[in-house]
């Protein structure tokens, strides 16, 4: 009983919940937890492996492993359940529904999944534009070309029978003596120094810029203001030409210029909604056979893959390539 007695005395000074109705072995057992537990916290640094950050981690670590040993795979504890979504699936309701009830509306005239044939395209862009401003009508082809390739970088200008629509404000960088007649074809800023004021001050107020051969190397200081926005003058988009006049009547006159993407697609307005559909189909036409113009020699695969026919806010209609 006095091994017991000295027990129960040292259990005292630990504190320990421990009465003379426990055995030996239990004040033991009880001494030597808070014996283990004393040395632990003793032992904690404030960083590395004996951190208490580190302690607990093994801690984790080694009762994850038992568990899984004993092929336990119920959560750890009641917190990790908590981030387990439960509740049905939201419903992603379709795109054409998310649409505004008028471009649902009109949208109810195409049948899906159909090609239709590109003038029958060209007429059902126009009646179904739900925008009240008059929208343009673009086509969107694909192309089974490489844009890293030289010999497939299509590029090229064609000139619409009907114009873009658009108001096209040019300016035309010619030497003195060839002003006037720049003005005449219907040049809005011309001559060498009123276009280079207008770029001197960065005021870049007009869609065009022609220029004469002999004008290009003083305009190579300008080629950071000019070339990021497509305004350089190109000899391939007729830009650079001689004959300034004749350049700025097919500037005015509905000469755009079209090149593929880095994803080989080329993108262009063919007029607008209300040009009606005859004049859309005599530009798309103009511009189809501009297309297959520049088609690449050393194409072996399909040129033109995929047709689309759109308005600025209606509905894509597919076109059936072979109805070109």
């Amino acid at each position: 009983m006095a091994k017991k007695a000295e027990l129960l005395e040292k259990a005292k000074e630990l504190k320990l919940k421990v009465t003379d109705k426990n055995t030996i072995a239990e004040i033991e057992a009880a001494i030597a937890g808070a014996e283990h537990h004393e040395v632990r916290e003793a032992t904690v640094a404030k960083s590395g492996k004996r951190s208490e950050k580190a302690i607990k981690e093994a801690d984790e670590k080694a009762e994850k492993e038992a568990r899984k040993e004993a092929g336990d795979t119920t959560p750890q504890s009641e917190e990790a359940e908590s981030h387990v979504k439960k509740g049905p699936k939201p419903v992603t309701r379709p795109k054409l529904e998310r649409r505004g009830k008028k471009y649902q509306e009109l949208a109810k005239k195409l049948e899906t999944g159909k090609a239709y044939a590109l003038n029958d395209a060209l007429k059902l862009a126009a009646e179904t534009s739900p925008a009240k401003f008059d929208a343009s009508v673009e086509v969107h082809v694909v192309l089974g070309v490489d844009p890293r390739q030289a010999d497939q970088n299509i590029r090229s200008t064609v000139s619409l029978p009907h114009g873009t629509g658009k108001t096209v404000r040019v300016a035309a960088f010619v030497p003195a003596e060839e002003a006037e007649a720049a003005t005449k074809a219907g040049a809005d800023v011309a001559g060498e120094e009123a276009v280079q004021k207008l770029l001197d001050k960065e005021n870049l107020d007009f869609d065009i810029l022609v220029a004469t051969p002999q004008m290009m190397p003083k305009l190579g200081k300008y080629a950071r203001l000019l070339g990021p926005r497509g305004l350089m003058p190109n000899p391939k988009s007729g830009t650079v030409a001689t004959n300034v006049a004749t350049a700025v009547k097919e500037a005015k006159g509905g000469r755009v210029e079209y090149r593929v993407d880095k994803q080989a697609i080329v993108h262009l307005s063919v007029g607008k909604v209300s040009f009606g559909g005859d004049k859309l189909i005599d530009n798309a036409r103009a511009f189809f056979d501009s297309l297959q113009s520049v088609k690449p020699t050393t194409l072996k695969s399909s040129y033109i893959r995929t047709i689309n026919v759109t308005t600025t806010m209606g509905p894509g209609i597919k076109v059936d390539a072979n109805s070109l």
